[in-house]
């Protein structure tokens, strides 16, 4: 039976498991929580979590230490294995619950279940789900926690409530209680008093219990208020209250009937056609911000649904504009002078003057509380920026939402960009890759995460999550009526909402679930590109469509009705629209940054796609304005900026840049930016920047990629290639990404690659790429292909200056004799390999002879060489400064401990060197750390938790394809561990305490 969570923000907050009050003591815990529950069923980024927790001063590492945070979380709320309800996304996390479990949820459900019976002429059904709405609220929200960093959730709750208390007070006058509910507006006015709508609310009220004298009075007071406070009149819904008390109309029912109608046609907001798929957190963060900011601009990519987002959020928030929302569309404007005339035909003006058209407008809103949505917006940017500058100043009731797909640049202008719609796991099931493709966290970060909570007062804050294990599925859950993960996606849910109406015989099926979870991903989640889609689901497949896709712009171009003059409703012609809106050197730029896969940097951008036409000093200039039009996606997040273009976008650059015939020359710079990207990494590598160009490798890994294979497909380009694999394999990055497989498949390629009469390899490239590739064979456990590997590498060492003896190859002999043969003599080699690093200047090759001379010691040599071995790879490691080598310096003196020493002494470095791998993102060496740690443990005697240990080694072994048979002395260890353990526990004891660790079960207690 699955564990059942409530949570309860509308008050101080609470949390229940299975019925039951759940503690959570610490402030920033349950403020982390309070910030998830606020946007329950949506992905919270990292910097939101790290600004409600720590405001404008957050600490050094703040996101090592909300990690930290997430996984106190979890063990407050005794989560399950995978983490539920607190999951890890990628950019951030979500906390799922289910419609019923948040009240917050069931009270936003309930206030509009009573909205629409309100509007429904329904009021006796609106009153009794109103009331149960406001009885959920058990005193002021969240209350419990430090105000001044909830300060803006707490406000968008009251909010929330107030208007809740407006609708329910609304209904109970039109159900005749005018009597019961003058006390309590009565205390809601001296409590908010520049609220109009409680004062018009009381004034009905007072005349409907025959005090029309006092209804009146109370206009004469608001009257003044509003002018002695804020300096303007009241708005026309007071005003149409006071002239029909004046008037004593006999249809005086409510305060909300009172309000003028919007006058009939243009300016409308137009009836919605079909159904609003998803969006929950983006409608929720636009009413917001309406309430705070005077302009709200969306911006996003052509077909994202910035109009229809605008739409759904300005009908939502109408009622708390008292004189209504207008809609300016102005895609059809094509002369930029008539844009004061179509605003002001929205608004419903018909001042035939002289006047400027502009003025008429600012004297019409001066007085008014108003939202005015202009929709697209981005071909008369300056001229909507300048109108928009002289009302907002003119009339401070205004406000204005806008979509464009740049931003305006008016001063108090606040930038929303549209995302689109969230999206399935690639496999379209519960597992699979992680959709963003972006390192994604799961069961196993949070599986050593609980082997270094010992440690949390050496490492507090420096407990990052690693992704070692099964991720979990991406995209942002909604409360779903389903359960299957695939139909958590919003793009899935669009796709198969709009094929219902175009294709009514396609149903998601076994067979197809793959194809849909691909096909909204390879359609980026833009919703034209998915609602075109559909339309073909008519009379295609959706694995037939997915086959076609490389041609998307001809074959997402069905017909569709045309609702303005530019009629850009394919796909085609949204991007043809975002195309023609560059300038020439923006468009350039655009072709060129096809190139790139999956993101890129500054520094990548300029040396690749400058020249011929793009001066490099202007492509930073050039790549601001595709930012600004939506083009280019940026991530600031890190230390170095990063961008991306949407999969539709880059591929119609790359069709421009085909049509250029400049495909080929940027290739070659693609590849050898790339080249030499790897070559500095290499060079750097066990220095300071060691874990930066870790990070930074792994996160171009589909560019080197690409640069891969295009070498590989270029014998003349092949030794560029090799170039690339060998160093990404000496900095270790394969490992370090946890991608093994991958770098030994690129070195089997790129060797294979060249032809004979374009050589453009040396002997040593060669040798080095064959010495990386055995070593790779041997980190695998494949002796036999390690053997072949290394016969190869000693063929070509012929051919060297130095022979056989040269150090890479006397460095493959090394490892291979300690690793396959478990050989003493393997520690003199590796030394000797050492000694012919160093007097190269391969300092980072040097020290990895070091560390496994090091690791040859412990396992073979005497306490004295062990020791001496190791004080020596400690020195070099801590002189180096570099991060990833100084965790292997503390698991290399955890294993000395155990093999020459007291075991329960080297319990403390082999968990140091796991907070500090798991910190730096490493899902290489926890794979030795938890084994190792395993037999230290075993050691100690404590038998339940060595057994426990040696159980997740072996799942984070299996997750990684690590075969622990091929590698002696590991194999020989882990062996005498777990007899140890056996004999102390007996056999059925020891198969579950290991099941429980290979199933990630929680630890037993130390």
């Amino acid at each position: 039976m699955s564990t059942r969570y409530e949570f309860r923000v509308l008050g101080p907050l609470e949390v229940l498991r299975d019925g039951w009050p759940v503690r959570i003591d610490a402030a920033k815990v349950r403020l982390l929580l309070a910030a998830l529950l606020a946007e329950a069923n949506q992905v919270v980024t990292v910097e939101t979590l790290v600004n409600r927790l720590w405001g404008e001063n957050p600490p050094g590492r703040a996101r090592n230490t909300l990690q930290n945070y997430v996984l106190r979380l979890r063990r407050a709320l005794g989560c399950p294995v995978g983490g539920a309800p607190v999951f890890t996304r990628p950019h951030g996390y979500v906390i799922e619950t289910a419609p019923d479990a948040l009240d917050l949820h069931r009270f936003t459900t309930l206030v509009r279940q009573g909205r629409t019976a309100l509007a429904e002429g329904a009021p006796a059904r609106a009153a009794p789900l109103l009331g149960e709405a406001l009885g959920l609220w058990r005193g002021d929200p969240l209350s419990d926690l430090p105000a001044h960093l909830v300060r803006g959730v707490v406000a968008a709750l009251d909010e929330q409530r107030l208007d809740a208390l407006e609708l329910r007070i609304d209904a109970d006058l039109a159900l005749g209680r005018a009597a019961d509910v003058l006390p309590e507006l009565r205390g809601l006015i001296g409590e908010y008093p520049l609220r109009e709508h409680f004062w018009a609310q009381r004034m009905l009220a007072l005349f409907h219990c025959g005090r029309q004298g006092e209804a009146l009075e109370s206009y004469r007071e608001v009257t003044a208020l509003l002018a002695d406070e804020l300096g303007v009149a009241p708005g026309s819904g007071l005003r149409q209250v006071h002239g029909r008390l004046l008037a004593a109309a006999p249809d005086l029912t409510g305060a909300r009937e009172a309000r003028p109608a919007a006058p009939p046609g243009d300016g409308e907001l137009p009836v919605e056609m079909t159904t609003f798929v998803g969006r929950e957190a983006q409608v929720a963060q636009v009413r917001r911000l309406l309430g705070t900011a005077r302009l709200v601009t969306l911006t996003g990519v052509g077909g994202v649904g910035k109009t229809r987002l605008a739409l759904r959020a300005a009908a939502e928030a109408a009622p708390s504009f008292a004189d209504g929302v207008r809609l300016a569309d102005l895609a059809p404007l094509s002369d930029a002078d008539l844009l004061d005339r179509a605003v002001s035909e929205a608004l419903g003006l018909r001042d035939h003057s002289a006047r400027p058209v502009a003025d008429a407008i600012a004297d019409h809103l001066r007085d008014r509380r108003l939202l005015l949505v202009l929709d697209n917006c981005e071909h008369l940017v300056e001229q909507v920026a300048g109108l928009v500058l002289r009302l907002a100043r003119a009339a401070p009731g205004l406000r204005v939402l806008a979509t464009s797909r740049q931003r305006l640049g008016t001063p108090g202008e606040h930038v929303l960009t549209v995302p689109p719609l969230t999206l399935p796991a690639v496999e379209g099931t519960a597992g699979g890759t992680p959709a963003r493709r972006e390192p994604a966290v799961g069961a196993a970060g949070d599986l050593v995460g609980d082997l270094v909570g010992d440690l949390a007062g050496e490492v507090a804050g420096e407990v990052a999550v690693m992704g070692a294990g099964a991720a979990d599925p991406t995209g942002v859950p909604t409360p779903a009526e389903t359960d299957d993960p695939l139909l958590r996606s919003e793009a899935v849910r669009l796709l198969l909402d709009r094929a219902a109406g175009s294709a009514p015989a396609f149903r998601l099926t076994a067979r197809n679930r793959r194809a849909v979870a691909q096909l909204c991903l390879r359609l980026d989640g833009i919703p034209l590109a998915i609602e075109l889609a559909a339309v073909r689901l008519s009379a295609m497949t959706a694995e037939e469509i997915l086959e076609r896709l490389d041609d998307r712009f001809r074959l997402l171009s069905a017909p569709r009705p045309r609702t303005s003059a530019r009629g850009h409703h394919t796909l085609r012609g949204i991007v043809d629209w975002s195309y023609d809106l560059c300038t020439e050197g923006e468009r350039l730029l655009w072709n060129r940054l096809s190139v790139f896969s999956g993101g890129f940097d500054l520094e990548a951008a300029e040396t690749v796609c400058a020249g011929e036409g793009v001066p490099r000093e202007d492509v930073l200039d050039l790549l601001a304005g595709l930012v600004d039009k939506s083009i280019v996606a940026v991530n600031s997040s890190g230390d170095r900026a990063r961008y991306s273009l949407l999969e539709t976008i880059r591929q119609y650059g790359r069709q421009r840049l085909q049509e250029e015939d400049g495909t080929t020359l940027l290739r070659v710079r693609h590849s050898g930016f790339y080249r030499a990207t790897a070559v500095r990494a290499g060079e750097e590598w066990c220095g300071p920047r060691e874990v930066d160009w870790l990070v930074r490798l792994r996160t171009d890994l589909p560019n080197l990629r690409t640069a891969l294979d295009h070498c590989a497909s270029r014998p003349d380009l092949a030794g560029d290639g090799l170039e690339i694999a060998v160093n990404l394999a000496r900095t270790r990055c394969w490992f370090f990404s946890s991608t093994l497989g991958e770098g030994r498949h690129w070195l089997e390629r790129l060797l294979a690659a060249e032809e004979p009469s374009v050589t453009t390899r040396t002997p040593t490239l060669i040798a080095g790429a064959l010495a990386m590739k055995a070593w790779i064979a041997l980190c695998q456990g494949d002796n036999p292909a390690a053997e072949t590997f290394l016969a190869e590498c000693r063929a070509v060492a012929r051919e060297l200056p130095d022979g056989p003896s040269a150090a890479p190859v006397t460095y493959i002999e090394g490892a291979h004799a300690m690793l396959v043969r478990g050989d003493p003599a393997s520690s003199a080699l590796l030394a000797e390999a050492r000694d012919r690093f160093r007097a190269a200047g391969q300092a980072g090759d040097a020290h990895m002879a070091t560390m496994l001379w090091a690791m040859a010691e412990a396992f073979f040599g005497t306490r004295a060489s062990a020791s001496s071995a190791r004080d020596v790879y400690v020195a070099e490691a801590e002189a180096s400064g570099a991060e990833w080598a100084g965790t292997w310096a503390q698991w290399c003196s955890g294993l000395v401990e155990l093999r020459h020493g007291e075991a329960r002494r080297a319990l403390t470095p082999l968990r140091r060197a796991l907070a500090r791998q798991q910190a730096i993102g490493d899902s290489w060496g926890p794979v030795w750390g938890l084994e190792t740690l395993a037999w230290a443990v075993a050691a100690t005697g404590d038998g339940s938790r060595a057994a426990w240990l040696l159980g997740a080694a072996h799942r984070m072994r299996r997750d990684t394809g690590v075969a622990l048979i091929g590698l002696r002395p590991f194999h020989e260890a882990h062996l005498a561990a777990e007899r140890r353990v056996r004999a102390s526990l007996g056999a059925e004891a020891y198969a579950a305490a290991w099941s429980r660790g290979a199933s990630g079960e929680d630890a037993p207690a130390p």
